[in-house]
């Protein structure tokens, strides 16, 4: 087992990646008041100092509603529309001055900087400022919203003047209007339209919950747009965070937004192992299908070495040399993960016997037991009949069984196209297999 020195190694070369692509990107993160009100800001403001030091751009949001129910008197009930609070007078009052109470904790928890603490060195400057124009929601179901608005424009030239700058910029869920007047904002709203206004990278939200989960009650890591509408509108078993949130991120990935991620706020240092880790602990709701399967290009061989170095070792795979693979790399199809390389498969033609070989097809360790490695086959199957290929043949020392029950029949040397019997290493004793495409 190896040590916890050798495992802050290895993560912390896998995370590598993660650093180059962040520098200088733009990140919205929106969290509700009772992250500040249950004391658990204090940690966040920890790994928002490590992204700021990273070179990551941040902006921040955050909510009121447990500071407005805080100030209500016993027994008064807050009145909502469709999960939106009503504002009248007095509750606008209370919303101003749960924001200005935020917005001091807050800057104050981001001022920190002792010694021996990860804030130490620390040199955050909190910007802010009436960077949203707000318009009042109107009648919604027969019912005056009165002081409760939606956002109207989101000043983003002056917000990225801040961030270049090198400030964080802190929104509250509060808007003004032309005329003078302020309206009291939902979190979300705020959130999706300043990332949609600032094209951000990613728009983060901290929620009750650890991210959106099936019928089994089993999380799921992904969602296109078209699945989280799909669960949206069956309404099933969700909960009431991400009934609130998850419109919000539908909305933000439809206008731009790479990425949209819903984790919990209940998980210390959730935000990090949601950024640095390849699986997340999260929900990530993206516009596209992050699986793609792809021809090889030249930039991709570091990638496909690091991939089957392993089972090179082992001697599931004959040994290619780097040269070999830059030479050979537009023969293999990749399987991509969000911009990872998870499987790879070279198809070598005979083409005066129309048939191909299938080489070193591997897959990451993570992704084998999920289907990736039938995604993949099946990808250069079909780009072997674009070619006219009728039969695929492949040779292999570990994994006969796997291609047997995906349509391979065993045979033997002699059927094999006669060059390639030729290279035939009786010392390997690959077994041969072969398919009718």
């Amino acid at each position: 087992m190896a040590s916890p020195a050798a495992r802050f190694v290895d993560w912390f070369r896998s995370a590598a990646p993660y650093i180059h692509a962040f520098r200088g990107r733009t990140f919205v993160v929106a969290f509700g008041g009772e992250v500040v009100a249950d004391g658990k800001f204090v940690a966040l403001t920890h790994d928002l100092n490590l992204l700021a030091s990273l070179g990551v751009r941040l902006v921040l949001v955050h909510g009121t509603r447990q500071q407005i129910e805080a100030q209500r008197a016993a027994g008064e009930a807050g009145r909502f529309v469709g999960g939106v609070r009503v504002t009248d007078e007095a509750t606008l009052q209370q919303a101003k001055q749960a924001a200005g109470r935020l917005r001091v904790e807050i800057e104050a928890l981001l001022s920190m900087g002792l010694p021996n603490s990860p804030m130490a060195n620390a040199d955050i400057r909190v910007a802010g400022g009436n960077f949203v124009t707000a318009q009042p929601r109107g009648v919604v179901d027969g019912i005056d919203m009165q002081y409760t608005g939606e956002v109207r424009k989101v000043h983003a030239d002056a917000i990225g003047t801040r961030l270049d700058a090198g400030d964080l910029v802190l929104l509250s869920p509060l808007g003004y209007s032309p005329t003078g007047e302020i309206f009291n904002l939902t979190m979300e709203d705020v959130a999706a339209e300043a990332a949609i206004a600032l094209r951000a990278d990613k728009l983060l939200f901290l929620t009750d919950q650890p991210g959106i989960s099936d019928a089994a009650n089993a999380l799921l890591r992904e969602l296109t747009v078209s699945e989280a509408q799909a669960r949206l509108q069956s309404d099933t078993g969700l909960h009431e965070d991400t009934r609130l949130y998850l419109p919000a991120a539908i909305k933000a990935c439809r206008a731009g937004v790479s990425r949209v991620h819903l984790l919990s706020r209940h998980l210390d240092g959730a935000l990090l192992l949601e950024l640095f880790t390849h699986d997340g602990v999260g929900t990530m709701v993206a516009r596209d299908p992050l699986e793609r399967s792809r021809q090889a290009r030249i930039d991709d061989v570091g990638g496909v070495l690091q991939l089957i170095e392993p089972l090179e070792a082992d001697g599931t795979l004959v040994k290619r040399s780097r040269e070999l693979l830059e030479r050979e790399i537009e023969r293999f199809n990749l399987l991509e993960h969000d911009g990872l390389i998870v499987g790879c498969a070279a198809l070598y033609p005979f083409a005066s016997e129309h048939a191909a070989e299938l080489a070193c097809l591997a897959v990451h360790p993570g992704y084998r037991n999920a289907g990736a490695g039938d995604r993949l086959l099946r990808s250069v199957e079909a780009r072997a009949r674009s070619t006219g290929v009728k039969h695929l043949f492949v040779l292999t020392t570990r994994a006969a069984h796997w291609f047997i029950e995906r349509g391979f029949a065993p045979a033997a040397v002699d059927a094999l196209p006669q060059q390639k019997q030729q290279l035939y290493n009786y010392q390997r004793r690959s077994q041969v297999l072969i398919k009718p495409l």
